[in-house]
Formats: structure tokens, C-alpha cells, sequence
């Protein structure tokens, strides 16, 4: 609710989606022993993508990678997939995906 009320109150603050996977962050996906699929890190990091696509909308988003810092835990085609699949689960339609990404 924090965030809806910073977007609502700021329209002209954006939101970049991404850098989430920072060791940094706590996932530890650099850890596992198989590497994590775009389903389950899409379903991981929905939580947070999901409360910035609502509180900002997908105008004033961009889904956005951090790499060559992100290399570590993801491959960038894992990441992107990851992003087209919270898209999905967010219900963008063909103007939304425009827009965020």
C-alpha cells in the first residue's frame, strides 16, 4: 500500500523492474545445483514485480536486466523468459507488454 501511494502521489516517478537477483538480495540462486528455470523464478519474484506493475502500472514501468551482475545467478534468456511470464501472470495485454517492456 506504501508504494501505491508513492506512485499515486509522484505520476512522474517510473519503476525499472529488475536487479532483484543480486547476491545481495538473499536468493542464493547461485548456490543451486541445477540452475532456476523462468517458471520458478517468475513465480520467486512475482511478489515483488507484481506489487510494482499494480502500484505503477505497466506505463510507468520497464522490466529491466542488471547484467553482467545478474550473470551469476541467471542466464539473461532465463531472466527475459522470467519477465514474459509475469507479464502473462499480471494479464497485460498487447499495449501493456509494449509499454513494459
Amino acid at each position: 500500500s506504501e508504494l501505491r501511494s508513492i506512485a499515486a502521489e509522484c505520476p512522474n516517478v517510473y519503476c525499472k523492474i529488475g536487479g532483484s537477483l543480486m547476491v545481495a538480495n538473499g536468493f542464493h540462486l547461485h548456490r543451486r545445483a541445477a540452475p532456476i528455470s523462468s517458471a520458478e523464478l517468475a513465480e520467486l519474484l512475482l511478489p515483488w514485480w507484481g506489487a510494482a506493475i499494480d502500484a505503477f502500472g505497466p506505463e510507468r514501468c520497464m522490466f529491466e536486466s542488471n547484467f553482467p551482475v545478474d550473470k551469476g545467478q541467471v542466464s539473461y534468456r532465463t531472466l527475459w523468459n522470467a519477465f514474459k511470464r509475469v507479464a502473462a501472470s499480471k494479464g497485460l495485454d498487447e499495449a501493456g507488454k509494449r509499454m513494459i517492456f
